[in-house]
């Protein structure tokens, strides 16, 4: 049956499911023909680290008929820690990025329009997290260390979207009315790709509408 866990599931993404995971829940569980991280009485639970648009053909076949919750994590604090060919720490540092609830947007753009839907609801975790690096000499991006693996540290926050008027919640307050993705990234204090990807989740999930275009682009309304 298609899952999103592979053979060897992720630190992070099994962290999450135990987190989460009440008494009565079950695991892995097979619902018309796919895989389930837990299943809550009537309600269908998934932990999506990455990657919203692999989800697609699942909540397509299962929405109509069943309640859907996609529960992401987004690491508001991060440690990196290096490890060598022995096992051995070389150096654990935070990191100097911190997530907001706005980053979701980068994978909502995948079906920003679900969230109309009446049986799905959007869960963002704002997670401490750990970074796992190993030497590998064709990660020349990061100087010869790739990430093996992501680990939870601790829940921050959550912020749930069960409804498209909830993601008038990531827009920063002081926003001039109308707004350009150039306004709305210095606001959000993010780059204007992140910016455009939000404005794109609101247009299309119907709850902030385009007042003109210009050479800056799309100027939209404050709802």
């Amino acid at each position: 049956m298609p899952g999103i866990n592979t053979f060897r599931e992720q630190h992070l993404h099994a962290a999450l499911k135990e987190w989460y995971r009440e008494e009565g829940d079950l695991v892995e569980a097979g619902v018309d023909g796919f895989v389930i991280d837990l299943v809550r009485d009537e309600m269908l639970i998934e932990i999506q680290t990455r990657g919203f648009s692999a989800m697609r053909t699942k909540l397509d076949r299962l929405l109509d008929a069943h309640p859907i919750r996609l529960v992401h994590p987004i690491a508001a604090e991060k440690w990196i820690r290096k490890i060598d060919e022995d096992g051995v720490e070389v150096s654990r540092r935070r990191s100097p990025k911190r997530g907001i609830v706005a980053d979701v947007c980068a994978e909502l753009v995948s079906f920003p329009s679900l969230l109309s839907h009446p049986n799905f609801a959007l869960e963002v975790l704002l997670v401490q997290e750990e970074e796992v690096r190993r030497p590998d000499p064709g990660a020349w991006r990061r100087h010869g260390w790739k990430i093996a693996e992501r680990r939870l540290v601790g829940i921050l926050e959550r912020v749930e979207f069960s409804r498209p008027e909830h993601l008038l919640d990531l827009l920063p307050a002081g926003l001039p009315d109308p707004f350009t993705t150039a306004d709305l990234a210095g606001a959000l204090g993010r780059t204007r790709h992140l910016a455009q990807e939000v404005a794109y989740c609101l247009r299309e999930a119907g709850v902030v509408p385009v007042a003109r275009r210009s050479r800056a682009g799309y100027h939209y309304g404050r709802p």
